[in-house]
């Protein structure tokens, strides 16, 4: 029983010595190289030392697959630029479904059919505007691009057993399910509505500038089923961007593992820790790297969770046709479904899947801007002197043996460890996901960070994007980010600009 991505709770963790033991998807080494090539990846892999000049390919941050195409409001959507002629066709296919709007059952559009019954968005690309970074609702009842998971601590010892064994991610409300959704078809209401208030934090930085840090406070109004169970807690996610998905994929776990550093041996503050959890086609342990607590293992199994819990529609891999609804809400569960037979027995089915996934994966990441610049090279500096890079790990040699060449022995520069960190008290959500506690992020990628503003018209960071800017972002770090946080708020004014500039030009 391997539940939706929503489901994020656990108080047991598996060391991951054990989970080695367990499974061929968590190996020490890389098995896909040469030596010749080892050494290869280890000498261009090496952290900068010489910030003069950039870094040879620094450019091409997304490797062969980099799109110099200009810069606007579509720089988050263009395919990898090192796909076949066929290829660009199957990305393009898969464009039209990302962006089609589902119907609710039954319907004449037979193939659209089977939104909800409970539902956030009709289309991927109403969360996921441009590709880009989703919003919390500034001054607006529009809450499309974020929402709330919901979930409880795990109580029972076979619920702990679960969790401990990686059959389960933590445990949904008994009514609301996994996520809250504000929208629903003809004839049902939605299930609440997603309320936040914040409150302004002043902070002076090391020269007497003063900052205001916004704190936000969530709730939930206009609940449609009762009221939440007093053990469910709210985490709210703003919807990530999609560049660079495949790249990702296609990092080997070695590379990853390499990295971690769970009990810190090293003594430098820094103990990222992997997730670890269970694959859904193979049962086996694999390493987890994509959502905001790295609980998805692969791109498929993350559409397939955003089908089920965003748009409610049914998957291979997520079979539920009446999305997150509960048995406690019985009219959902009485609503007509959206399966035909002549397509196969789930609303999305193989073909769907496929081309939705091939899309995600091969959105190109846009190359460097200005990184030539003094300011911007300036910038990189303080970013490696202030411990910046120590999570934010700034590049890879994807896999050798990628299953697709596009993304095979590509040089890449995402910067993230892709690994989970305790980020303290202030970025806490009090609702792990797994083996991450409720304080414990993944380091979020910064390529196309940049570009924020220009693909999205805002500047809202972090998970819930309560940072309205960049520097806001940095100060928002504790836990293990502390001392590079401080380090940053010390920094004269200038540096810390130039520090903001070289994140602009990722």
């Amino acid at each position: 029983m391997l539940l939706a991505a929503g489901i994020i709770l656990s108080l047991v963790e598996t060391p991951l010595a054990q989970a080695e033991e367990t499974s061929p998807n968590l190996p020490a080494q890389r098995t896909d190289l040469t030596p010749e090539d080892r050494a290869r990846v280890e000498a261009i892999t090496k952290p900068a030392t010489d910030f003069s000049a950039p870094e040879q390919f620094e450019l091409m941050q997304g490797g062969a697959g980099t799109s110099k195409k200009r810069v606007n409001q579509d720089a988050f959507s263009q395919f990898s630029s090192n796909l076949t002629f066929e290829e660009e066709g199957t990305f393009k296919l898969g464009n039209g479904l990302f962006r089609k709007l589902w119907v609710s059952s039954p319907s004449s559009t037979q193939a659209s059919d089977g939104l909800g019954p409970l539902f956030n968005a009709r289309a991927c690309q109403s969360c996921h505007l441009k590709d880009g970074r989703g919003h919390p609702p500034e001054n607006t009842a529009d809450a499309t691009s974020m929402f709330l998971r919901l979930a409880r601590a795990a109580e029972s010892e076979e619920e702990k057993r679960l969790v401990a064994e990686h059959k389960a991610l933590n445990f949904p409300d008994p009514v609301y399910g996994n996520q809250l959704q504000d929208l629903a078809v003809p004839g049902l209401t939605g299930e609440g509505r997603m309320k936040i208030a914040y409150e302004e934090i002043p902070v002076t930085l090391g020269d007497g500038t003063s900052v205001s840090l916004r704190k936000p406070n969530y709730s939930v109004t206009d609940l449609g089923y009762g009221p939440l169970d007093p053990r469910t807690t709210l985490s709210p996610r703003v919807t990530p961007q999609m560049i660079g998905l495949g790249l990702v994929e296609q990092i080997h776990p070695a590379d990853i593992l390499a990295n971690a550093d769970p009990d810190d041996a090293n003594g430098d503050g820094i103990s990222g820790k992997p997730s670890v959890v269970r694959d859904v086609p193979t049962g086996e342990l694999i390493l987890g790297r994509f959502g905001w607590k790295a609980q998805t293992p692969s791109i498929r199994q993350q559409t397939a969770d955003a089908f089920a819990g965003d748009i409610g529609i049914s998957t291979p891999e997520v079979p539920n046709h009446w999305g997150d609804c509960t048995d406690r809400q019985t009219a959902c569960k009485a609503m007509p479904i959206g399966v035909q037979e002549r397509l196969g027995p789930v609303e999305a089915p193989d073909p769907i899947m496929e081309l939705v996934s091939f899309y995600s994966r091969n959105l190109a990441v846009p190359a460097r801007r200005d990184m030539g610049k003094t300011a911007v090279l300036r910038g990189k500096q303080m970013f490696y002197e202030a411990g910046c890079a120590s999570c934010h790990t700034p590049k890879y040699v994807t896999r050798r043996d990628a299953p697709n060449k596009a993304q095979a022995f590509q040089l890449i520069w995402p910067y993230s460890d892709f690994l989970l960190h305790d980020m303290g008290e202030g970025l806490a959500d009090g609702q792990p996901v797994g083996v991450a506690s409720g304080s414990e992020w993944r380091t979020a990628p910064l390529w196309g960070i940049g570009l924020t503003q220009r693909v999205n018209g805002h500047t809202f960071f972090l998970h819930d994007g309560r940072a309205r800017n960049l520097t806001e972002a940095i100060l928002w770090h504790g836990g293990e980010a502390q001392a590079a946080r401080d380090k940053f708020a010390d920094m004269a004014s200038q540096d810390r600009e130039a520090l903001v500039k070289f994140l602009e030009s990722l």
